[in-house]
């Protein structure tokens, strides 16, 4: 490695965010205002947190109407946790530019100048965290703990194996013998592992659904375990809606023969590969 220069991202589950919807309130009032609405959303006292916000742009201001009511993103990371990142770069001697959250690097990756609405579900080792995204902004986060590991551990238990052979099966048989008599022990017990997951896609994009009256297009997967075999049909046929692997290397040049390796390595790679683009920006 050569550059002495690194951005990096904060796990989404680690870091407070919400939607306010602010009425009548006058440009200067703004962030003070701000600041008072967060006391009510964010769990912890403000001054152990380190607070952004942003205005969202509504559609009936593009269209030249004019409205007294907007929404604002805040974000909430905790100050030791950036404390701590910091440090780590300090004792590495890697000059740290900046910081954000995991979901802003996987919007940036996965959607670029894509303005639909989308549920981005990011499957990691040990949680999975899923959000609603519109228009590019992050409009609800929640995150489960259970992950790729969770799946690995229970067929380890069901099968009677180590870990390192429970990965592999997990990658080589995935949901792919479904059923198949004799074969199924495999996929129901990633399904037994996944469905907590599913429910909560299901409860997210319900909530949102419900509380923005606009309708989630699509579910775009991210982490390895998105590459499950048959994952993306049992998704798609039990939550009724357009599953697609999210591809972080479509904004991206690249030869062409490193195509195979890297749709496999992709799902791994699109927080690292949406810092990446953010210096672009």
């Amino acid at each position: 490695m050569t550059s002495k220069s690194a951005v990096a991202a904060l796990p989404t589950y680690s870091v407070f965010s919400s939607i306010l919807n602010l009425a009548n309130v006058d440009k200067k009032d703004i962030a003070s205002t701000v600041h008072w609405e967060a006391k009510k959303v964010i769990p912890i006292p403000l001054d152990e947190i380190i607070l952004d916000w942003k205005k969202i742009e509504e559609d009936d201001k593009k269209v030249g109407k004019k409205s007294d009511n907007f929404k604002v993103l805040i974000t909430g990371a905790p100050k030791l946790l950036v404390k701590k990142y910091i440090d780590i770069f300090k004792e590495a001697q890697i000059n740290l530019i900046s910081l954000e959250t995991e979901i802003f690097s996987l919007t940036r990756s996965l959607l670029g100048r894509d303005k639909t609405t989308v549920a981005i579900v990011e499957i990691g080792t040990n949680t999975t965290n899923i959000s609603i995204v519109d228009k590019g902004i992050p409009m609800l986060n929640r995150s489960i703990d259970i992950g790729g590991l969770t799946i690995t551990k229970s067929l380890a238990n069901n099968l009677n194996i180590g870990l390192e052979r429970a990965e592999q099966f997990k990658y080589d048989l995935g949901m792919n013998s479904l059923g198949t008599a004799g074969q199924e022990i495999v996929p129901k017990t990633i399904i037994e592992a996944l469905n907590p997951v599913i429910n909560e896609i299901k409860y997210v994009i319900n909530l949102y659904q419900n509380r923005d009256n606009k309708k989630v297009e699509k579910i775009i997967l991210s982490g390895g375990s998105s590459l499950l075999v048959n994952f993306v049909n049992y998704l798609s046929k039990i939550l009724d809606i357009n599953v697609i692997i999210g591809d972080p290397w479509a904004r991206v040049s690249y030869p062409v023969e490193l195509k195979p390796v890297l749709d496999e390595v992709g799902p791994r790679m699109s927080i690292a590969v949406g810092l990446a683009l953010r210096q672009m920006e």
